[in-house]
């Protein structure tokens, strides 16, 4: 039988983790993240794992991919600051081929900010944030059930692809504590991994793991298939929630905290009679962007609401591809809007579409 568990955030992420195989953990502690390193600590050592306090967030990566290129299942945390310094071994496990799981529980910026929520760090996230042609696929849970259920899926896809993954949270959903039901335990290494160095008497297809391609020729096949393994990520693994979408004239565009705080909103422009609706995407790389296009081309009108002052509206704007109005509405340094403000966002999108006909009817009287 089934049992919810209250948690917190990153408590849950941890024992996921755990679950879904994570037997290897490298970290340094950073706020707002820390208990998700300490329940690690307690809890990895019960089922023969390691957990090791690295001397610092570039030791921590170069740890994972040491660990990751054995085949076994590694992961990593921290915020925004932590994240920036792991920037280089990401890009060297992701050019390596390598599986590995990277959260980030993200905090004010730039700079070393502050312990509060926001979600500045988008651009670092979902566009790569170290050197060269590479990418994450990047999951962005909006409440502490899908944290725990997108580690599942996060180790997974990371093997699938021989990839890292990074589940982005914030520090709203790190500390706040909610019913949780956790999935049934697996092992980790079920999956063969023909690849890993796990040493020549053990494993004769194993071979040497490098992202280094001296031969420009040798290199730009390799950035090519690359390419092409982005490219059936977005074939196949996009994702994205539609919350009374279906009729919407205004749609929102939110992932993670500003979702959850959308969804209200919505409900409050409905009882308005405002057809609103929202596009949460769950994977923000890939970007959802045939939902909204789909939603543009129908005539809806956007309104993308973000805990920054303005990321993912980007790529909100390069999906409507010019169809249709992109608003934006944002909080940033910690402060979280209430869902009335965003309702006022959505009247005044609604009053703007009400004067343009009244103005076109009085103009054609």
């Amino acid at each position: 039988m089934t049992q919810k568990v209250l948690m917190k955030g990153n408590e849950a992420i941890a024992e996921a983790a755990i679950r879904a195989g994570c037997r290897f953990f490298f970290g340094y502690p950073i706020t707002p993240q820390n208990e998700l390193l300490e329940y690690m600590a307690r809890n990895l050592p019960k089922v023969d794992g390691v957990f090791l306090q690295s001397e610092s967030e570039i030791g921590a990566i170069n740890m994972v991919m040491g660990a990751a290129c054995t085949g076994a299942r590694v992961m990593t945390s921290s915020s925004g600051p932590g994240i920036s310094l792991k920037q280089e071994g990401i890009s060297y496990i992701a050019g390596s081929e390598l599986p590995a799981v990277i959260v980030n529980i993200m905090r004010t910026g730039p700079g070393l900010g502050g312990i509060a929520p926001t979600q500045s760090d988008y651009y670092q996230a979902a566009k790569g944030g170290g050197h060269g042609d590479y990418r994450l696929m990047v999951l962005a849970p909006s409440s502490v059930q899908e944290m725990a259920d997108l580690m599942f899926l996060a180790f997974d896809k990371a093997d699938e692809y021989r990839n890292p993954v990074m589940v982005l949270g914030d520090g709203v959903l790190g500390q706040m504590m909610e019913p949780v039901i956790l999935p049934e335990p697996k092992e980790g290494n079920a999956v063969e991994k023909a690849w890993a160095t796990t040493g020549k008497g053990n494993n004769p297809e194993s071979k040497l793991i490098t992202s280094l391609y001296i031969k420009p020729e040798e290199a730009e096949k390799f950035c090519e298939h690359l390419a092409a393994k982005y490219r059936t990520m977005a074939e196949k693994d996009t994702r994205w929630e539609s919350y009374r979408a279906e009729d919407a004239e205004i749609i929102t565009v939110a992932y993670g905290t500003a979702a959850r705080l959308c969804m209200a909103a919505v409900d409050m422009a409905r009882d308005k009679g405002i057809r609103a609706g929202l596009i949460r995407p769950i994977t923000l790389f890939p970007f959802p962007s045939a939902p909204i296009y789909a939603a543009a081309e129908k005539g809806a009108r956007f309104l993308t609401v973000e805990l920054s002052t303005g990321q993912m509206v980007d790529d909100v704007r390069l999906a409507v591809n010019g169809k249709s109005t992109v608003g934006f509405y944002g909080r940033s340094g910690g402060m979280v809007p209430d869902p009335r403000d965003i309702l006022s966002q959505i009247e005044q999108i609604e009053s703007e579409k009400t004067g343009t006909t009244a103005a076109t009817e009085g103009g054609a009287a």
